[in-house]
């Protein structure tokens, strides 16, 4: 999830974070589920789980030196360990990486969203340190990540008559909804804690 594990104090527990860390592993399950099962990678964007990787390694390094509470080095490690897996059985993994449509996932060069979020992460930022700048550029690069997603659906729905796989939608949704309890999250702590 995009709560802040790296410096700081120690990251409040409530039920929208809770909601939010488990939809955003039931995506994890439902992609990875889809991918083994059915032995292909169609209609999933590479980019976009690369994108993913990036984000939890700089967001979740900090497992090395930083731990808060076994329930967040354990939930750096899968996030981190399970985005790898993923981009592995894309790009490795016969027959899964054969059916994997680069032609699909070209619309976007990823260059274009991890730029704008390295800045912003160079302006926007609460204090200057190396760990903080990696934080703050994933939580840039996450709002981003499922853009090539996005555009790999739409494709898939454009040329196959509207409809997309239901467990490539079942994982977009859960996506979604785990943003949207993050969200809840994130206003549930601005109205209860102090500082």
């Amino acid at each position: 999830g995009s709560h802040r594990i790296s410096a700081g104090p120690v990251v409040s527990m409530n039920i929208f974070r809770i909601c939010g860390d488990f939809m955003h592993l039931a995506s994890i399950m439902i992609l990875i589920f889809k991918i083994r099962s059915r032995k292909n990678c169609a209609g999933i964007s590479l980019k976009s789980q690369m994108l993913y990787v990036l984000v939890f390694v700089t967001r979740y390094l900090d497992l090395f030196w930083n731990f808060n509470s076994l329930y967040n080095w354990i939930m750096k490690v899968i996030f981190i360990s399970t985005s790898v897996y993923i981009v592995y059985l894309m790009k490795f993994v016969q027959p899964i990486c054969l059916t994997y449509r680069k032609e699909t996932d070209d619309k976007l060069p990823v260059i274009y969203l991890i730029a704008p979020c390295a800045i912003l992460a160079l302006i926007f930022i609460e204090f200057y340190e190396f760990a903080e700048y990696l934080w703050t550029f994933s939580i840039y690069l996450e709002a981003v990540a499922i853009l090539p997603q996005l555009m790999v659906v739409h494709e898939y729905a454009k040329n196959d008559g509207g409809f997309v796989e239901n467990l490539t939608s079942h994982y977009v949704f859960t996506l979604g909804g785990y943003r949207f309890m993050y969200i809840l999250n994130w206003i549930y702590r601005v109205a209860t804690e102090k500082g």
